[in-house]
């Protein structure tokens, strides 16, 4: 599916679990910095929002209640994800309030978190650059890609081999090639491999994809094979 599809998706699922001010922080809290991020970072990286939150809710150590921008939760790992715009409001903050945001910060790697913290500058600007770090952290924490926690066949292995070698886009009977298969079983590889969030859809013809991009944040020594 398309970003749009897929965002869309992704937030509607997230508000219907959602209730009260959390339903309101959702809806009023996730904006066009946040948004820029999910369509410029992180959906060309990893082409799917699986185990990421928006404007996910956590206990302020003041017994309060506050609310991060992103935070990916796998097991019992989690990291929160900030994007920091630069504008009039940081002109406008007090002393107090600016040594209350690093205590937050401070709180919450003592509390186990993991912290990622993007300028909005960058996320617009910088977008491959924001990619690139997001990939090496999944490497760093999680092994391989780090998003993509379902085990490779041989075959998808293969797939995979063969278009970081080329620039990067596959077609059904470039697979049917280089395996020697018909055309249904590349298709249904290319297709596993899209759900894994190993690829995204290229140009699109009437019905089915015809081609398939690879995700751009992959790189072939952070596959592990």
């Amino acid at each position: 599916m398309s970003f749009k599809t897929t965002y869309e998706h992704w937030l509607e699922s997230h508000s219907a679990r959602r209730t009260g001010e959390r339903l309101r922080r959702l809806q009023e809290g996730h904006g066009h910095a946040e948004r820029t991020f999910a369509e410029q970072v992180w959906w060309p990286a990893f082409g799917q929002f699986h185990d990421l939150h928006p404007e996910y809710e956590i206990s302020d150590f003041r017994d309060g209640r506050r609310y991060l921008d992103f935070a990916l939760i796998r097991g019992r790992h989690r990291l929160a994800i900030e994007i920091d715009g630069y504008g009039p409001h940081l002109q406008r903050i007090s002393r107090t309030q600016f040594a209350d945001q690093w205590m937050r910060q401070n709180h919450l790697i003592l509390d186990g978190w993991k912290i990622l913290r993007f300028s909005y500058d960058d996320v617009a600007e910088k977008p491959r650059m924001c990619q690139s770090l997001l990939s090496q952290y999944m490497g760093r924490w999680f092994g391989g890609t780090g998003m993509h926690a379902a085990k490779l066949t041989s075959e998808e292995k293969d797939i995979l081999r063969f278009v970081l070698r080329e620039n990067g886009i596959i077609k059904v009977k470039d697979v049917s090639s280089l395996l020697h298969c018909h055309h249904e079983k590349s298709r249904k590889l290319l297709h596993s491999l899209l759900n894994k969030g190993y690829f995204r859809s290229g140009r699109t013809g009437q019905k089915r994809i015809t081609r398939y991009v690879l995700a751009d944040s992959i790189k072939i020594e952070e596959l592990g094979f």
